[in-house]
């Protein structure tokens, strides 16, 4: 009966992401490899920025990039992305 119970203790408990894009940061890290140091990054990204947008940018990254480092791929991704945003809300105000 003790083994039970330890084992019932020493049972670490996971908390889920509090918000829809800290789960979608998550899978990003891991799919495509990011390192610990642009982490945080990638949850700024996921936060500033639509999920489609961001799920577009990674599936882009996924058939384009076969070899390499994926995780610098998908930051020149978003950066274009953003770029085209930019563009296209200039042209809307003239």
């Amino acid at each position: 009966m003790q083994d039970l119970a330890a084992i019932l203790k020493a049972r670490k408990t996971v908390k889920p992401p509090a918000y829809e894009w800290q789960d979608l940061a998550l899978r990003i890290i891991k799919e495509l490899g990011i390192p610990d140091f642009k982490r945080s990054a990638v949850f700024k990204i996921c936060r500033d920025h639509h999920k489609n947008t961001i799920e577009k940018a990674m599936n882009e990254t996924k058939e384009l990039c076969k070899n390499g480092s994926k995780w610098q791929y998908f930051f020149k991704v978003m950066a274009s992305f953003e770029e085209l945003q930019k563009q296209t809300k200039a042209t809307e105000k003239i």
